[in-house]
């Protein structure tokens, strides 16, 4: 195995080969996920299903899937934190990935403050709380609570 992560290090077009790869497997991803209505069929939460609460990720696939047809109002709807990382998470692992195949080391991640994903991960963990409080405002942060006032 380590004889393997060797030689791709050491070959560029191994890498490319494997980014190329990755992103194939998202777009069949997308794809699924563009025909395949949450609406009919949601995907479950075993957060949700376990505790009744809902965690910072729920409503990501029916955000996801409004996304994909172009109906951002409705994504932030379901999901509005989800909604603004997106955009900063696809940068990220394009960004990653451009790297990796071009040199085949990490240089992203050291120019990114550690103080900065502290802060985003607090963030993350007061959304899921917040969203948890059935009081008015602190309800439309539940999936769809938006669509009240949107």
């Amino acid at each position: 195995m380590m004889k393997l992560a060797a030689r791709i290090r050491r070959n560029r077009k191994m890498r490319v080969a494997l980014v190329l790869c990755a992103g194939a497997v998202c777009l069949i991803g997308a794809v699924y996920l563009y025909f395949h209505n949450p609406y009919s069929y949601p995907l479950p939460c075993i957060f949700y299903s376990i505790t009744g609460f809902y965690c910072p990720g729920c409503g990501a696939g029916r955000a996801c899937y409004s996304i994909l047809h172009l109906r951002f109002a409705d994504a932030f709807c379901y999901n509005p934190l989800m909604t603004i990382l997106l955009p900063l998470i696809g940068i990220y692992i394009a960004a990653r990935a451009i790297d990796w195949m071009i040199t085949g080391g990490n240089h992203i991640d050291g120019k990114i403050s550690v103080k900065l994903l502290v802060w985003i991960l607090i963030v993350i963990f007061i959304y899921g709380i917040l969203r948890n409080i059935p009081v008015f405002p602190l309800n439309l942060l539940a999936p769809g609570g938006l669509a009240q006032v949107l």
